[in-house]
């Protein structure tokens, strides 16, 4: 798994069609062989910043006009079991009406809208193999020994599946790709690296070896904006959050997360004086919203410390207009931090704790005291905190049933008590059971899923196993979610938490925040 050195590569990044978020992975991995390769000609294309008409013919004519070495694809997601506002529709509306709904016309209606969600996935699926296959067809009329490399979110995920698609010889790429495309570079072996070549079997356990790590520089957007013409795109209309990485990697275990498997376990905080020189240089473009694309910003108490010198350095700069915004584990703040957090532009936070029962909390592995979070929220608060908080609930993942229902619901009246009913949106999920994760090993011991199975399918009887939405509650929360799709589309989080109030009423407070010992048995099999 090598190729000849040679500094006559020319580099092709190719963002795949996606929704049109900043492309931060393409530009980091841009700017890194920059800096170890600054002889080596690059370009990049985000194909999401087009129409999708038009990105065939813009990837086969940059290609005509480039004649890359080396394309680099970047598959960002895959949307198969999105909670709300899928590309295609939405999946969770239609799947339930096909699951759950008593009218036959709204099953019906359900049907026809899967169908077409089905369309939209794998003509999604099968458009983006076949640019990876003609991009690279094309490149190599110019260079018969060009090479194509696949990465990103998508395909750290599901590499098993996807390598199977490819173009035989395709090295797919799992986790961060800046050591594999340097050795490629180089015409080093990439047998220690964490990819394979399509059309050969991945070795077993590959998502699990964790990165060897890299010092993270601030990104040259000076260079960038040479071979990156669509920067503009997102800087123009003032409207975006930039994405500026701070730290790579997240320490926890979170059952249906895979996150910990991609990024590794060793979290691995960037230089302040690099995260500070990169933002300063987005800031003389006209930036004023950032997001730090952490797997968390603060993923666990020691590294608070760290979070505050940065904010202290983005105070010292002077950017009293900038606003920002992260993924936070809330249990891991202090006064002094909340108060910076306030001072320097912190405009919207999304925490993911999943249920507001301990119980469950436990069960799923997520690492939250949920007593602390809500004392840090109110730290927050006291700060002068006035802005949007995005709580992210995924129901009836474990052990669901009525009295963990009402503890959430306790639980989230009394964050809205903290911040505002006006300002905290729950934003419900359903699961999309993937794979590598506790949870998939739990549906195994379970039987609700068997090994062999594909979780890329969008056929019907697949469906739903894959959106974890197991009985004894599925049917229940199947009734509540549909009713609150006919009253209010337009807020389904909140009026998905008033019809739970509704029906199951509000367990005390202290309920909520205490867990028995026997719930940390849950995912006992899964562990081992």
């Amino acid at each position: 798994m090598a190729v000849s050195a040679t500094s006559d590569h020319r580099v092709l990044l190719v963002r795949l069609p996606c929704n049109p978020i900043f492309p931060i992975g393409p530009i980091y991995l841009a700017d890194h062989l920059h800096k170890q390769f600054p002889q080596i000609e690059q370009r990049i294309l985000d194909l999401a910043a087009l129409p999708l008409l038009d990105v065939e013919r813009v990837l086969l004519a940059t290609v005509n006009a480039f004649r890359p070495t080396l394309i680099v694809f970047s598959w960002r997601d895959i949307q198969i079991y999105a909670p709300v506002d899928g590309r295609g529709g939405n999946p969770l509306q239609n799947s339930f009406e096909v699951f759950y709904a008593r009218n036959p016309l709204r099953r019906l209606r359900g049907a026809l809208g899967g169908l077409g969600l089905m369309a939209s996935f794998y003509g999604e699926l099968w458009r983006n193999l076949r640019l990876v296959r003609r991009g690279l067809r094309r490149a190599r009329r110019f260079h018969p020994q060009a090479m194509a490399v696949l990465g990103g979110g998508a395909v750290s995920v599901f590499y098993e599946q996807l390598g199977r698609k490819l173009p035989k010889g395709t090295v797919v790429s799992v986790g961060e790709g800046e050591p594999l495309l340097e050795k490629l570079i180089r015409g080093e072996s990439l047998a220690a690296e964490r990819c394979f070549l399509a059309g050969e079997a991945p070795r077993p356990g590959l998502i699990h070896e964790q990165p060897a790590g890299m010092e993270k520089t601030a990104c040259n957007y000076a260079y960038i904006s040479e071979i990156w013409p669509q920067l503009d795109w997102y800087l123009d209309g003032g409207d975006f959050y930039v994405g500026v990485q701070t730290k790579r990697g997240c320490p926890h275990n979170c059952c249906y997360c895979v996150y910990t498997v991609v990024e590794g376990k060793a979290v691995r905080v960037n230089p302040i004086e690099e995260v500070i020189a990169e933002m300063a240089q987005l800031y003389a473009k006209g930036v004023r919203g950032f997001w730090f694309t952490d797997a968390q910003f603060i993923p666990a108490r020691r590294y608070i410390e760290d979070a505050k010198q940065l904010l202290r350095a983005i105070q010292a700069q002077g950017w009293s207009d900038i606003r920002w915004a992260a993924y936070i584990r809330a249990d891991n703040l202090d006064a002094e931090l909340a108060e910076l957090m306030v001072a320097t532009g912190m405009d919207y936070f999304e925490i993911g704790i999943t249920s507001g029962s301990q119980e469950l909390v436990r069960k799923m592995r997520m690492g939250y005291n949920l007593r602390t979070v809500l004392e840090n929220c109110r730290l927050l608060a006291r700060a002068g905190f006035r802005e949007h908080v995005s709580v992210n609930y995924s129901f009836n993942v474990i052990d669901e049933r009525p009295e963990t229902i009402r503890q959430t619901v306790a639980y989230h009246r009394e964050l809205e008590r903290i911040f505002g009913a006006d300002k905290v949106e729950p934003a419900i999920f359903f699961i999309g059971l993937q794979p590598h994760t506790h949870l998939e090993q739990y549906g195994f011991d379970q039987g609700l899923i068997k090994p062999g199975y594909n979780p890329m399918s969008m056929m019907p009887w697949t469906a739903r196993q894959l959106l974890w939405n197991p009985e004894p509650m599925g049917s229940t929360f199947g009734r509540i979610c549909l009713e609150a799709f006919e009253l209010n589309p337009g807020d389904f989080g909140r009026t998905v938490m008033d019809l739970l109030e509704r029906d199951y009423g509000l367990a005390p407070l202290e309920e909520a925040l205490h867990a028995p010992v026997e719930g940390r048995k849950a995912l006992a099999t899964a562990s081992r």
